[in-house]
């Protein structure tokens, strides 16, 4: 007597079947396909990382803000206080959803959204203003505008970019994290320019003042990638705003963007004054 085999059918055959076809996890995520507490100690660690860096170049920096000649101007002093309470805020953002206080998180959420719109307004205020206190001051470049411009750019990006993204748990904390990422040169380069003196070149330029956010890009996607966790708008994202940082760095030594900075600046300290 012969037997025919005959594949499995039925719901065990599809069980097989299933099996057989997966497919192994993506390379790039459009949404998270882990539990979302899985994120919750990495993006703890970046945010420590960026706190050290900010902590540690403003700290550096306090005796020479305040003796600072000219002294900064009143609005500086004001988004000095702003831009640290939003950093308290995306902190305590953070530390609710470590600690399961989701719902809070997402209600204390657009009192953060509120906070950041004073942010887009005294950020660009803050920065020409204080251009225009130091236009006269030998070695003074206005030049510098053009990190202000892509810091902010970036910053209020990745905010919106996130915002709109938070049925997407995974991109939405990566892009808020991008956003703390565009805004951590400041605190970084200040470490760097206590140590050592500037670079002549944009591409020494760009490594001496942004390091800090490549670090935190460096740690973001090494993680990402050890974890098979890489996320298509974190890596649009931090790859488009390591090319403005760069351009950035380009114009901060052309000619021809430091007399249009100065044009800009000038115009500003007239209006004001």
């Amino acid at each position: 007597m012969r037997f025919r085999y005959s594949p499995p059918t039925g719901v065990l055959g599809e069980e097989v079947a299933t099996t057989v076809v997966a497919k192994q996890p993506a390379f790039l995520h459009d949404r998270g396909t882990w539990s979302a507490r899985d994120d919750r100690i990495p993006t703890v660690v970046w945010l420590a990382i960026f706190w050290l860096g900010i902590l540690g170049g403003f700290g550096l920096d306090i005796p020479r803000y305040l003796h600072e000649k000219p002294e900064p101007p009143l609005v500086a002093h004001i988004h000095a206080v702003v831009f640290t309470i939003w950093l308290l805020i995306m902190t305590a953002q953070v530390l609710m959803v470590v600690r399961d206080r989701v719902a809070w998180h997402r209600r204390f959420g657009w009192f953060a959204a509120i906070w950041t719109c004073l942010m887009a307004v005294l950020g660009p205020w803050a920065a020409l203003s204080s251009l225009a206190t130091n236009l006269r001051t030998p070695g003074f470049t206005p030049a510098f505008l053009s990190i202000n411009i892509v810091d902010i750019a970036g910053f209020l990006i990745f905010i919106a970019w996130g915002l709109a993204s938070r049925a997407n748990p995974a991109a939405h904390r990566r892009l808020m994290m991008l956003a703390m990422v565009a805004i951590a040169d400041p605190g970084f380069a200040r470490i760097t320019s206590n140590l050592w003196r500037e670079p002549k070149s944009a591409l020494a330029w760009f490594g001496f003042y942004f390091y800090g956010n490549i670090i935190l890009l460096v740690f973001m996607a090494g993680w990402d990638w050890h974890q098979r966790r890489l996320m298509r708008q974190f890596v649009i994202g931090a790859s488009a705003f390591l090319v403005a940082l760069y351009i950035a760095s380009v114009l901060y030594f052309w000619p021809p963007w430091q007399a249009l900075a100065r044009s800009w600046v000038q115009a500003w300290a007239n209006m004001t004054t």
